[in-house]
């Protein structure tokens, strides 16, 4: 018997307990012991050596061990033979055939997951026992994957077209087939143990089938086909599931079509496919298809080849790559993931991005470097020359290596994660999988191999750029400064040779750092990586011509402080000193920023790159930095997504604001910036939101028995994000309208009817958005300006809200609604609104009452929160006479008193444009609008800056803003109280 097979003592009662419990299955099935299998079956291993490796799978895999305890059917025939040797043609023609003979989709979802678990049972037992390879292994598991996928397709295929007939292409007449994409490890058939499957559908035509008694357009045709295969692939029951499916990486994620035909996909790619998507489409391949469907494979994938792989040589690539592998490296410190295999540094990302960065530099040329697995091509890669001599090797090494590492990993739970165990008897039972009698042995093992990968990546992707070197005796001279002790002569000298004033109190600042709690209690480690820190940011201090260098130094010290105890940040900025300069030019600039990077340091990664943090993405590269965030993420991970979340709107925050505050963008601009990361946030918590409802009570079912696929809801912004003029800090006003049958229910287990479901979609929102974890809370959410204010219902219905704009609602309602405008939700429901909107604010209205209403608001708010008593040294920037509330309400009194004959007053929400619209319609003069306008920006540039500078929208002295102010008294004057005079 092979020692391999013995087992420690810690793992010998968990061996022992499971084996119990199969014997107790196996004789209620009339099997006496498990060896007795083995009669006359071919390749077979000798009694006591079976058991032995029985025993060893049992104990070092749950997932096997529950499975064969629950079905031991899956042990008596596997042991017949294909236990004992790779999976062959026959093996996968025989399964394709079993799915074939279904009657039903009941047979046909049982079928797969029987034979699914079946295969797992084989497979992890041969790749534990190391009967086979790592690529055989993920070879024979992605041919599995691609049968089931294969045989489901063409099962649910024949069922449709019973009912609706062949789907057929409108300019051809050809039936039209659904070929699926199989992408990542299952498009380069490097399936792993537990892995999900992303895939991609698409069809080659357009058109309707030719059913005789109901017809659907093809597209219908082939959601409907999607969604069947999805459902019998990847719903969990007691069988259990086939495989996990993601979809996310179609066209457009989860807000894109579920299946897209040929020309709609090639324009996607040739005019907004990202760079990652590029990597992504490396690995694509057919995997399943209708019937027939081959040359419409050989048509899609030659349609993609343009877009994946450039005809010239693209070193573009390269800082696209480091900007994924920073991404990554931010969720692996983020959610403290230094122990994945995968992700983590020197793990197996890093070996996928050597390779495809060749490819897509060179693929275009070098048709070899097309081929989709690593193992394959780090060879290639060395025989070229692209690898220095060795390297290919010794990567391969590696990937193999972390690969077994990973499957060591799954194959104990079937669990899609691949973090090194934190528990001891994890940890043991994972060494003996890899063949180490103990932890530290393989663990020794396991950091060379990832600190090579780590090596090969930081020299592929080296950055150039290597200047900012700082000469050793400046280094030496700052480095007395720092660690001075009371007023020292030496240290006074080199700051007063610098020019610092007030080098005592510099001196004293540092000595309070030192003497600090954070910095005495840390560890020596610690405590070399500041002193290695301080002497380069005093240096990179004086350096700085934005500030006083002490006043600097003040700015700063609050995050020194903060990342005292986890000084791998104080590294991070040691060795970029560009973000060393961002640090020390931003905390100068803004109190704001340098608190926020105090409060988040993790928020240093977006200092590494000034070309990305001074110039902001527009939307869509917003929305597509957010799916990219959460790509991987599972959709019931909601504190998953809540802390990314926070963390994008924090990093794009910093971004907006390192940019105003450095002149790089425009107020206007910085708005915009602020609206969109808030509108694309709401997006992706509405979408989040709804996974989650919709997990647990099912879909909302219409009158006619149909479910509502996705949210028929919109979320309506007000105040500063319906007018695009949200500032830093401010909350958002919200409203939320849904257009369900209200009669109706969830088609769910949970049942509840769809009003329900509504305002618990809405809870489920508002809980994302407000919660404050660790790294804060998104927004405050005011939801004040719904119909019936904070006594009426959360969310309402678009005939409700319109009739309670028309019955019900006060004149500051009608005011608030010229601002409101839908920012997330059905494209459809927010076209309605619109309407209903427009309808509300042409309605005819008495200009004396209105003008009353609104005066009569605006010096209630005048009084309650204007400058206090009056004083005229103060002026509120805001609320004071004169201020931007004054110009608000005359916007939108005009809005409300001329819509009726001036229409186009309704197609703006933000005051410029309607002002700007008010003089093109001739109901403001040019002079009054350019006046208006001038005094809005400056206020609310001056109110930007003061929130930079964490200081209060109140100005000091009489002559702030006095001709602006003058003027705006002016037009208030003549617009709301001499109205006949204007």
């Amino acid at each position: 018997m092979s020692e391999r097979w013995t087992l420690p003592a810690e793992l010998t009662a968990s061996a022992d307990s499971w084996l119990e419990k199969l014997q107790e299955a196996l004789t209620r099935e009339g099997i006496e012991r498990p060896e007795t299998l083995l009669e006359g079956a071919p390749n077979a291993p000798e009694a006591t050596e079976f058991n032995a490796e029985l025993r060893y799978v049992l104990a070092t895999s749950e997932f096997v061990a529950k499975t064969l305890s629950i079905n031991p059917g899956h042990l008596a025939a596997l042991a017949r033979g294909e236990l004992f040797r790779a999976q062959t043609e026959d093996d996968i023609a025989a399964l394709a055939t079993k799915l074939a003979e279904c009657a039903d989709q009941a047979a046909l979802d049982r079928t797969l997951r029987l034979a699914r678990n079946r295969a797992m049972v084989r497979i992890i037992w041969r790749d534990f026992t190391r009967a086979a390879s790592m690529t055989e292994t993920t070879a024979e598991l992605s041919a599995v994957a691609d049968t089931m996928i294969h045989g489901a397709l063409n099962w649910h295929y024949r069922a449709l077209i019973e009912r609706f007939g062949e789907p057929v292409g409108q300019s051809s007449g050809a039936v039209q087939p659904l070929v699926v994409l199989g992408m990542g490890k299952l498009g380069a058939r490097e399936l792993n143990v537990s892995s999900d499957i992303d895939l991609i559908f698409s069809y080659p035509e357009a058109g309707e089938t030719n059913g005789e008694k109901k017809t659907l357009s093809n597209q219908e045709f082939f959601i409907r086909l999607g969604q069947k295969l999805i459902q019998s692939l990847d719903a969990n029951n007691a069988d259990g599931f086939v495989f996990r499916v993601d979809m996310r990486l179609r066209p457009h994620g989860q807000s894109g079509a579920l299946v897209q035909n040929f020309d709609a996909m090639e324009s996607y790619y040739q005019s907004q496919g990202r760079d990652w998507e590029r990597y992504a489409m490396i690995k694509a391949r057919p995997v399943a298809w209708v019937a027939g469907g081959e040359p419409a494979c050989d048509e899609l994938m030659q349609l993609l080849a343009p877009f994946t792989y450039r005809q010239y040589v693209d070193f573009s690539v390269i800082e696209s790559l480091r900007a994924m592998k920073g991404l990554i490296n931010r969720q692996v410190q983020r959610k403290g993931m230094d122990s994945d295999v995968k992700l983590g540094v020197g793990g197996i990302r890093e070996v996928e991005f050597v390779v495809q960065l060749f490819q897509l530099i060179r693929g275009g040329r070098d048709l070899a470097l097309r081929e989709r697995q690593v193992c394959k091509l780090l060879p290639l890669l060395e025989q070229e020359k692209y690898l220095p001599d060795g390297a290919g090797k010794q990567l391969l090494e590696a990937y193999v290596f972390l690969r077994n590492t990973e499957h060591a990993i799954q194959g104990y739970q079937d669990r899609q994660t691949q973090s090194l165990p934190a528990d001891e008897l994890g940890c043991l039972r994972l060494a003996r999988v890899m063949g180490y009698p103990d932890w530290a042995a393989f663990f020794a093992d396991l950091e060379i191999h990832r600190e090579r990968v780590n090596n090969e990546f930081q020299q592929v992707i080296a950055d150039p750029d290597s200047e900012h070197e700082v000469d050793s005796e400046s280094l030496d001279a700052w480095f007395s400064v720092w660690e001075a002790t009371g007023p020292d002569e030496q240290a006074l000298e080199v700051l007063r040779e610098a020019n610092w004033v007030n080098a005592e109190r510099v001196l004293a600042l540092l000595e309070d750092l030192r003497q600090s709690r954070p910095v005495l209690s840390m560890q020596a480690s610690s405590r070399t990586r500041l002193d290695a820190f301080m002497p380069r940011l005093l240096h990179a201090l004086d350096q700085a011509p934005e500030i006083e260098a002490a006043e600097g130094l003040k700015r700063v010290l609050p995050f020194v402080e903060a990342v005292a105890r986890r000084s791998a940040y104080l590294v991070l900025l040691v060795e970029n000193p560009t973000a060393m300069q961002q640090l020390v030019r931003l905390s100068a600039a803004s109190p704001w920023i340098a608190d926020q990077l105090a409060a988040h340091p993790i928020l240093l990664d977006e200092l590494l790159t000034p070309e990305s943090l001074y110039a902001p993405p527009a939307k869509d590269e917003l929305r597509d930095e957010m799916r990219r965030e959460v790509l991987r993420m599972s959709w019931d991970d909601l504190e998953g997504h809540m802390e990314s979340l926070r963390y994008f709107r924090s990093a794009h925050a910093l971004r907006v604001a390192a940019s105003e505050v450095t002149g790089a963008l425009a107020l206007m601009k910085v708005s915009d910036y602020l609206t969109y990361i808030a509108e694309v946030i709401l997006e992706h918590v509405l979408a989040v939101a709804w996974e989650n409802m919709v997990a647990r009570h099912g879909y909302p079912c219409r009158k006619d028995g149909t479910q509502e696929r996705e949210p028929n809801l919109i979320i309506v912004g007000y105040g500063k994000l319906g007018g695009i003029e949200l500032g830093h800090g401010s909350d958002l006003d919200l409203v939320f309208i849904h257009d369900t049958d209200t009669q109706g229910s969830t088609d769910g287990d949970k049942s509840v009817d769809n009003q329900t479901f509504y305002t618990r979609l809405c809870q489920r929102m508002i809980h994302i958005i407000t919660t404050q974890m660790a790294s804060g809370q998104l927004y405050e959410v005011d939801m004040r300006l719904r119909p019936s204010g904070n006594s009426g219902m959360l969310v309402t219905s678009l005939a409700a809200y319109e009739k309670y704009q028309f019955t019900e609602a006060w004149t500051w309602e009608h005011q608030a609604a010229v601002r409101a405008r839908p920012v997330a939700g059905d494209q459809t429901l927010m076209e309605r609104f619109a309407k209903v909107r427009e309808a509300v604010l042409v309605k005819p209205r008495d200009e004396p009452a209105l003008r009353r209403d609104v005066i009569e608001m605006r010096e209630k708010m005048r009084a309650h929160l204007g400058s206090a008593n009056g004083d005229r040294q103060l002026f509120h920037l805001k609320q004071d006479a004169g201020g931007i509330v004054d110009i608000e309400f005359m916007v939108q009194y005009a809005v409300l008193a001329w819509a009726q004959k001036a229409p186009e007053l309704t197609q703006y929400t933000d005051n410029i444009r309607i002002l700007e619209t008010l003089e093109q319609v001739g109901l403001m003069a040019a002079e009054t609008v350019a006046q208006l306008i001038e005094a809005y920006k400056a206020y609310r540039s001056t109110g930007h800056r003061l929130a930079l500078q964490r200081q209060e929208a109140v100005l000091q002295g009489e002559d702030e803003f006095a001709s602006e102010r003058r003027q705006v008294i002016d037009v208030w004057q003549a617009l709301m109280l001499s109205p006949d005079q204007t």
